[in-house]
């Protein structure tokens, strides 16, 4: 494997996906630099699939996902990879207006239900009166998605080197010439799905990069003795300053919503953030906490315009892009790496994303 077809960086939840795709029809190499894959934001997802979220530039890959995470082929996956959740998105008096636009912007897209939000959150506070039941929203076994594709990926003859970060490449004939940790590489297509790093990893490829940029979120896992339920939904704040859903009998998984610039990196959570997020989430809820289990934080990457980039670098056809991908990774994933497949290989998209602009997500408009 060291003249691989095609050479991937990354082996995320965006790696392993679009691998597994291309692996059966090509000798694909995956590189990841950590010790284990999917160190970084995939093994840091908060784990939920919501059709609204990321906005309509990101629902249409969420939607044609869904069917294949709550039925996946019995090779890839035995059972659904999806349970019941709902979201509940909350509002104050004042935030109406914000209401309206999520509403009009998902009009004939998405189901969602006007709804007095205190119905299905006991301890609400009185001033959040106003509620958004998006009933289709579900959890995503995260964990079992990325492993799925990484059995998928070696069962095709994908093969997958850990610790083996891209330190540069250059094109060499018909191909690229790729430095590593782990020795040189030859091959004839290099994908980037490097995450955080992907600007970088362009960088070191001499491709210009697209401006991705990483935003640090911080997760905090509450101990809450009262919560009422671990059925209840998943609870949004239209304002997007935070978000919480229960995880088991007793515990609450919560953000402030925080989107910190931070350069590539381990990320860990910083105090503030931390106090933001349980300040928050006490003046949404009257319940009490019990403390503080764990924290943490990932960098969710984003184009300049917050739509993924997927797609051959304009001025390097030998060179594809598969970044941007946010906090929405996961619930994108079968959709997204379909797409992504379908552009490699030159062939038409598949009925399961028929309607699926590639053009909205390519590369050529940074350029």
């Amino acid at each position: 494997m060291n003249h691989p077809d095609i050479v991937v960086i990354g082996a995320g939840i965006a790696g392993a996906s679009l691998g597994a795709e291309l692996a059966g029809d090509a000798n694909v190499l995956m590189l990841e630099m950590e010790d284990r894959p999917g160190y970084h934001a995939s093994g840091r997802s908060v784990a939920f699939w919501e059709e609204t979220y990321g906005g309509p530039a990101i629902q249409p890959l969420t939607t044609a996902s869904g069917p294949m995470l709550a039925s996946p082929d019995p090779d890839f996956h035995e059972g659904s990879l999806l349970s019941p959740r709902r979201t509940l998105h909350i509002g104050r008096a004042a935030d109406e207006d914000a209401r309206d636009a999520m509403i009009a912007a998902f009009a004939g897209k998405v189901d969602l239900q006007i709804i007095d939000p205190s119905t299905l959150v006991p301890g609400l506070r009185p001033e959040w009166t106003l509620g958004l039941l998006e009933a289709s929203c579900q959890d995503i076994d995260v964990a079992a998605l990325h492993q799925a594709y990484l059995r998928q990926f070696r069962r095709r003859g994908g093969q997958l080197r850990l610790s083996a970060g891209l330190e540069s490449a250059r094109r060499e004939g018909d191909g690229w010439r790729i430095e590593t940790r782990d020795g040189t590489i030859h091959c004839g297509m290099l994908i980037n799905a490097a995450g955080a790093w992907a600007d970088a990893v362009a960088l070191r490829c001499g491709v210009p990069p697209v401006g991705i940029m990483p935003l640090r979120r911080t997760v905090v896992q509450l101990r809450v003795p009262t919560l009422p339920s671990p059925d209840l939904p998943l609870v949004m704040d239209l304002r997007e300053q935070f978000y919480f859903k229960p995880e088991g009998q007793g515990r609450v998984w919560l953000t402030p919503h925080d989107e910190e610039p931070s350069p590539p990196c381990d990320a860990a959570p910083e105090e503030l953030a931390v106090a933001q997020a349980i300040a928050r989430f006490g003046e949404a809820v009257d319940w009490p906490i019990g403390g503080i289990d764990h924290e943490w934080a990932g960098l969710r990457s984003f184009a300049p315009d917050r739509v993924p980039v997927y797609g051959f670098e304009p001025e390097e056809l030998r060179f594809f892009w598969f970044a941007g991908q946010g906090g929405f990774g996961f619930q994108t994933a079968p959709a997204a790496a379909l797409l992504a497949a379908a552009l490699v290989k030159g062939k038409a998209t598949p009925s399961a994303i028929a309607g699926i602009d590639a053009a909205l997500y390519r590369p050529e408009r940074f350029r």
